[in-house]
Formats: structure tokens, C-alpha cells, sequence
């Protein structure tokens, strides 16, 4: 994968109100920039708009910042990221197992997904690996080697504020080159970015009301040999990081003109989700 925006990236840097000539090396290195409320964070991201007209910015919102033993934020697919409690790579064997797990997962998948969507919904499941992927990555049902954002800043600032009772949460604002149709595909970058709402079925509701996105590298990694052949920083989304952001959760939504997305919408409950107790079903045979 490519970094962006070596010498040429305008963004908010620590506590300077005013966008500045940077790189995504001091971006990832900075302590993030602070906003106090939820209108703050979208003049900004406003201005990081047109002050960046090449791109297309997408958004991630966690309750914590994670970083690489090289102190850069850090933002790996669950498949990639170190057990917990350590900031090193997953050593091969835990590799091999996790793509192991993906594959079982894949194949129950397709073999067991019957749900009355129409032919449509069953094609794209079964031929598809990138849609496989999708509705594993977004059920929770394995790790992938996927990254997901959204297009909603609204709703990447709602999922770092879920169940936070900390003091700080993070946005993290991430450049794509551009965005063309359900699969977009980088081969410059090594990215590919999928439009969940345009690949996963209509059942599959949880993706859609999250507005959400996929980043992915291109080509495909599928199993541990392919993964090997690249150095562990360049699987690593943090390249694409335009912007850091942080708030307090407590004081951020305070506007009722600008309410946070609760975890009821974010997360629709298993009985208005018909794809919820297929996923359950093989996320339980896989963790065996």
C-alpha cells in the first residue's frame, strides 16, 4: 500500500486552529488534534475537504488510539492486529490460524446463506469473496483482512463515543484516492474500496444503516503466504491517515441540533436483522 501524502497533506495538527502543510508521518505521530463538540469537528473536516479537493475522505471512529511500537497510530485490519496487550505482529503460526478460521467461515457462508432475497443476493454471496468478506468483517463473525469506515462523519463520531466512559475518543479521517461505483479499485495505491450499501444483500441490514465502507488491499491477501511477501507496515491503514481527532464524549454531543447515533440504530437487534442469527450460527462454529 501507498503512503499518503508524504510531503503534501493539509491538516489540523495538535492544537493549531488553522490547517497546515504536513505529512502523514507527523500526523500519525502527533497526540491528535482536540474538537469540543460535534459541530467543531465538522467545520474542520469541512475545510479538510477543499483543502484536499483529490481525495475522497472517509471516516473511523474508536474508543482508544492504537499505536505501532515505532509510536505512529496504527490502523490494521483484525487480522493483522498483535494480540492483546502487545504492539508486535501476530507471530505466523496465529496468521495461518486466523486465515484458516476466514476460509471455514467463507464456506459456511455460501453453503448456508438461503435467506429469500432474490437471485441477486445469492449470486453476489457465492461469487464473491470481497461480499463474503463484507457480511463476516461487519457480523463479527471472524477476523478479515478489512478495515471497515463509513461515509457518515456522524456515525464514525457515534461509534467512538459507544459505551466510552473514558475521557477521549478518536475520528480518524482516512484518503482514498477516489470512488467509482460497489468495487473501486486503486492499483497505484494497492487499494481496493467497497461500498457495503451497493455489495451486501438487503437483508443484510446492519451494513446499510451504518453508511459503511471497506478498505482493502489490492491484490487480495487470502492466506498467510501471500501476507509474507509484504513487511508488516505496509498492511497497515494508518498510511492513508489525513487526520486525527479527538473529544471528550461527555461534552461533545451536548447540541441537540447534532444527537449521537445510538447503539440501538448502529446495531439493529437480532429479531429486525434476518442475516443476525445466520452469522451467529457460523460465528460459533468457528470459534471451535
Amino acid at each position: 500500500m501507498e503512503t499518503f501524502g508524504k510531503t503534501d497533506i493539509w491538516s489540523f495538527l495538535d492544537d493549531s486552529n488553522t490547517l497546515s502543510r504536513t505529512s502523514n508521518e507527523e500526523i500519525r505521530r502527533s497526540p491528535g488534534h482536540t474538537v469540543g463538540s460535534y459541530f467543531d469537528l465538522a467545520k474542520k473536516v469541512a475545510e479538510l475537504h477543499f483543502a484536499n479537493p483529490s481525495q475522497v475522505l472517509l471516516f473511523r471512529g474508536q474508543s482508544g488510539e492504537h499505536r505501532h511500537e515505532s509510536n505512529r497510530t496504527t490502523l490494521k485490519p483484525r487480522i493483522f492486529r498483535p494480540r492483546k496487550g502487545q504492539n508486535t505482529p501476530p507471530p505466523p503460526d496465529s496468521l495461518t490460524r486466523r486465515f484458516d478460521r476466514l476460509r471455514q467461515a467463507e464456506k459456511l457462508l455460501s453453503e448456508q446463506y438461503r435467506e429469500d432475497v432474490g437471485r441477486l443476493g445469492n449470486t453476489l454471496i457465492r461469487r464473491h469473496r470481497i461480499v463474503r468478506w463484507s457480511v463476516l468483517q461487519h457480523y463479527e463473525v471472524c477476523r478479515t483482512p478489512l478495515l471497515d469506515v463509513t461515509h457518515s462523519l456522524r456515525i464514525a463520531a457515534s461509534f467512538a463515543s459507544l459505551e466510552n466512559n473514558a475521557h477521549e475518543a478518536f475520528v480518524f479521517i482516512l484518503a482514498a484516492p477516489n470512488l467509482s461505483g460497489a468495487i473501486t479499485v486503486n492499483i497505484e495505491a494497492g487499494l481496493q474500496m467497497v461500498r457495503l450499501t451497493s455489495v451486501c444483500p438487503p437483508t443484510a441490514l446492519r451494513p446499510h444503516f451504518q453508511e459503511g465502507y471497506l478498505f482493502g488491499e489490492y491484490p487480495d491477501m487470502d492466506d498467510f503466504d501471500q501476507k509474507s511477501l509484504y513487511p508488516p507496515e505496509q498492511v497497515d491503514f494508518g498510511l492513508r491517515l489525513a487526520a486525527k481527532f479527538k473529544f471528550d464524549p461527555a461534552t461533545f454531543w451536548q447540541s441537540p441540533d447534532f444527537p449521537r447515533v445510538e447503539r440501538s440504530a448502529l446495531y439493529l437487534s437480532p429479531d429486525q436483522d434476518p442475516i443476525f442469527e445466520l452469522t451467529h450460527s457460523i460465528r460459533k462454529k468457528v470459534r471451535h
